[in-house]
């Protein structure tokens, strides 16, 4: 049976730079302002784990 469009499963792997709520959450998770997570989305992509380094500064 196929999946109905809109209706898919979240990718907890991805962080979307569009999407407020999740954009505070890394936020909030990282103790950075919202704008660097965004900086962060930009620069290295939506794989949360690269981002998630680069506002570590690792």
């Amino acid at each position: 049976m196929e999946a109905a469009l809109g209706n898919t499963p979240q990718d907890r792997s991805r962080v979307a730079g569009k999407q407020d709520h999740e954009v505070r959450y890394e936020a909030d998770k990282t103790g950075k302002s919202k704008a660097e997570v965004k900086d962060a989305v930009k620069e290295v992509g939506n794989s949360r784990k690269k981002v998630e380094q680069k506002l570590d500064g690792k």
